[in-house]
């Protein structure tokens, strides 16, 4: 049976999302408009919501029913 290698993150998730988000934005620039930048930028955008909708989530404003 095989042994899983694990390691500890040194970036949360929504760190390295927002990292992502950048160097992909960035990478779209530099790409003629076209069906392939068109798909970066929709990928960017659904991490973007990604990490909106985490931030919603762990919102002190959200608190469970009692």
């Amino acid at each position: 049976m095989f042994k899983r290698r694990r390691f500890k993150q040194q970036l949360t998730l929504q760190d390295r999302l927002s990292a992502w988000v950048k160097q992909v934005k960035e990478d779209a620039d530099r790409l003629p408009p076209g069906p392939e930048r068109d798909a970066l930028l929709k990928k960017a955008r659904q991490a973007e919501m990604a990490n909106h909708l985490h931030e919603w989530v762990k919102s002190p404003g959200l608190q469970p029913p009692k």
